[in-house]
């Protein structure tokens, strides 16, 4: 692939991920469920990693800092998960 359609895919892919978060987000502020709020964080930090890959090296993403944030979004869905089955548990 040429140089500007990894860009724009990965533009793509930013956009659809805040989108996510943002959605996410929302739903956290109308229903109040934790679960929510982690996986809208989680989207934002992917979305975040896919903007940084696409202005700093579109074509080299074995740079720390976007799968340093791609470790923190998942890390936040799995601590979001965890806490639903504890709640659910109790």
């Amino acid at each position: 692939m040429t140089h500007d359609i990894v860009v724009f895919l990965q533009g793509v892919s930013s956009m659809g991920a805040y989108t996510s978060g943002v959605f996410f987000l929302r739903f956290w502020r109308e229903r109040r469920e934790p679960l929510f709020a982690f996986l809208g964080l989680a989207f934002l930090f992917i979305g975040l990693s896919w903007t940084l890959a696409a202005l700093f090296s579109p074509g080299e993403e074995t740079r720390p800092y976007v799968y340093g944030l791609r470790l923190i979004a998942f890390a936040l869905i799995i601590a979001g998960i965890v806490r639903k089955n504890r709640q659910a548990t109790s």
